[in-house]
């Protein structure tokens, strides 16, 4: 497809703080620019992005979220370049995709923003958002698109997303809601509970959902964690000490990486009796947004966006997926819990604990698995520049490879003293191994 560009009424989301638990409201703004179909890929994103932050859900389901909706956006907008292979019939669980009749005319951007739309509206709960943003996407686009065209682009891309949600239904996700909640051992070498909030364990039965492209959610299992011990000489105290020294004297250089990376969907704040919550992007958003801005400097077609998007949010989900399997078998227990109890009773951790197990580090494998899908699109040397923190953080960091900003992101959590080196270091190498699983199943790497 030429790279022609259309009057886009986009839809962008202005956050009003309503209240001290900071329910969010996000307000209509409507802005008539022109837009290419590559930076059509983008705003897609940019619009489930905000719509995530908005609904507030946890990482992995985030990811899920993600990995679907891109799904259908690129299965849409490849057909207007057929170097561009399905990924779907490399993938677990789906159906065939219904292909555009030979010899008639498409507009394969309506069809992307038709099957993102119908996917997508599946999966979030601000459906009013989403609706606007389509009816004004679309819209704009049938402006200079013949009617016949527009409606027969308008079917394809609501029958790919259809596919697409058809497979998720079958991903074990519902059930998972129906499941009892984790069952907390009052075993001191068990994950309990953490302060302040003491909140229930997050997803506990991820492991359950199927994957895109592992064969199983134990397909990557890392090695064992390090055997519980409060003895000084054993490895695991050694690994929970240099959590505290650290934390002793962490610098103004280190709080900011590790802030950068926090990505935590939903940040209790607590002043006097006061509470509060802060939004932000999950690690996972974090990572999609780093695709974006990566191929926006390289200048990437819609069709190889689409692409990037689509594998980078496959190897988050599954990312995930092995991730929470092991979380969830080995149920370490976080730093402040042990610290508390044979170190210092006083200490607290920089970040807040997020609930649920500590080993491996989410963030060390999901970044890792991103890392090796994105380094395979741009480069072992492909030098960024990350502002997508800037709305949440006020930060901006630069990166010369995907794999110095994994590292960052898995060891930030060490500075935050939530992880123990052991699980970060174990989680990069577990993530690595799923990323590349993921590039081999789509047929990018042999």
């Amino acid at each position: 497809m030429k790279d022609t560009f259309f009057p886009i009424l986009l839809t962008a989301f202005v956050y009003i703080s309503c209240s001290s638990i900071d329910q969010r409201q996000p307000a209509i703004k409507k802005i008539a620019i022109q837009i290419s179909p590559a930076a059509l890929m983008h705003s897609n994103l940019e619009q489930l992005k905000n719509i995530i932050v908005y609904d507030v859900f946890s990482p992995p389901v985030a990811s899920r979220i993600y990995a679907y909706v891109c799904l259908a956006q690129y299965e849409a907008i490849r057909f207007s370049d057929s170097s561009y292979p399905s990924f779907l019939p490399k993938l677990h669980g789906f159906d065939a995709l219904p292909q555009p009749t030979a010899g008639l005319r498409y507009n394969f951007s309506v069809a992307a923003v038709k099957a993102f739309t119908v996917m997508a509206s599946n999966v979030i709960f601000n459906k009013d958002s989403l609706r606007i943003y389509e009816e004004n996407m679309l819209n704009n686009l049938s402006d200079s698109l013949d009617k016949t065209v527009y409606e027969r682009s308008l079917l394809l891309g609501d029958s790919i997303g259809k596919i697409i949600w058809k497979r998720a239904v079958k991903d074990f996700y519902k059930e998972t809601r129906g499941m009892a909640r984790y069952n907390v051992q009052r075993l001191e070498e068990k994950w309990q509970p953490t302060p302040p909030d003491y909140m229930d364990a997050t997803e506990p039965w991820w492991h359950k959902i199927k994957p895109l492209a592992l064969d199983s959610s134990s397909q990557c299992k890392p090695a064992a964690p390090y055997t519980y011990s409060n003895k000084q000489n054993s490895p695991f105290f050694k690994d929970a000490f240099e959590v505290y020294n650290l934390s002793t004297h962490l610098t103004d250089s280190l709080k900011t990486i590790t802030t950068f990376w926090d990505d935590n969907p939903f940040v209790m704040n607590h002043s006097g009796h006061a509470a509060f919550a802060t939004k932000k992007m999950t690690p996972g958003g974090h990572w999609v947004a780093i695709t974006s801005i990566a191929c926006q400097k390289s200048k990437a077609g819609e069709v190889k966006t689409a692409q990037a998007l689509a594998a980078t949010s496959i190897a988050l989900l599954d990312g995930f997926i092995s991730c929470w399997d092991e979380k969830y078998r080995s149920e370490v227990g976080r730093p402040i819990t042990f610290i508390n109890k044979y170190i210092d009773p006083n200490w607290q951790p920089f970040l807040q604990t997020p609930p649920f197990p500590e080993y491996p580090s989410g963030h060390s494998v999901i970044s890792a698995s991103a890392a090796v899908v994105l380094t395979h699109f741009f480069g072992d040397h492909f030098s960024f520049t990350d502002s997508s923190e800037w709305q949440y953080q006020g930060v901006i960091r630069s990166f010369p490879s995907f794999f110095a900003a994994a590292n960052e992101a898995g060891i930030s959590r060490f500075y935050g003293g939530i992880h123990y080196m052991n699980a970060i270091n174990k989680g990069s190498a577990q993530g690595k191994v799923v990323g590349r699983i993921v590039l081999q199943k789509l047929g990018l790497y042999k």
